[in-house]
């Protein structure tokens, strides 16, 4: 069994469950046969941007950051194996929804599963890569019976 850690330094009622986002992030992690632990943290803004320029020398706040853990070398841990931490800016993933004209609880959904899938090293960095995370999300969306987020207006 995994271990999700769910940390809402920011927290409003419209932010799904802790049981909703652990389902979303084992829905992405269901085929792996290893116990992984990850920690979700629910920010601000002022924390999304801090976040962004230290570690990717971007300004401004983002939907979300995923942080793979990297073992220094000579160290072993025990399981679960520490995946790594996603930090979802809960007002910018809000804004988003409201803006692009999806469903809230949809958007949260998408961009859980987009984390986790960059926490378990999918990029989209090139058209390829691109390509293939997001028809990877498309298909783990459609698991759960989430349309396309990719086409206009699928959300609604």
């Amino acid at each position: 069994m995994n271990t999700i850690e769910i940390q809402r330094i920011y927290a409003t009622d419209s932010q799904p469950s802790d049981t909703q986002l652990e389902f979303w992030v084992n829905t992405v992690l269901a085929d792996l046969n290893e116990e992984l632990e990850i920690v979700v943290r629910i920010v601000d803004e002022n924390e999304s941007a801090q976040l962004n320029q230290t570690y990717r020398h971007k300004n401004g706040a983002t939907n979300i950051l995923s942080f793979t853990f990297e073992l220094p070398d000579g160290v072993e841990l025990d399981e679960p194996t520490l995946l790594g931490d996603l930090v979802i800016c809960a007002p910018v993933l809000e804004r988003e929804a409201f803006e692009q004209n999806k469903l809230l609880i949809n958007h949260w959904a998408h961009i859980v599963i987009h984390g986790t899938l960059h926490l378990l090293g999918y990029d989209h960095i090139d058209d390829a890569d691109a390509q293939e995370m997001e028809s990877e999300e498309i298909t783990l969306l459609h698991t759960l019976s989430i349309p396309n987020p990719y086409e206009n207006g699928s959300d609604l």
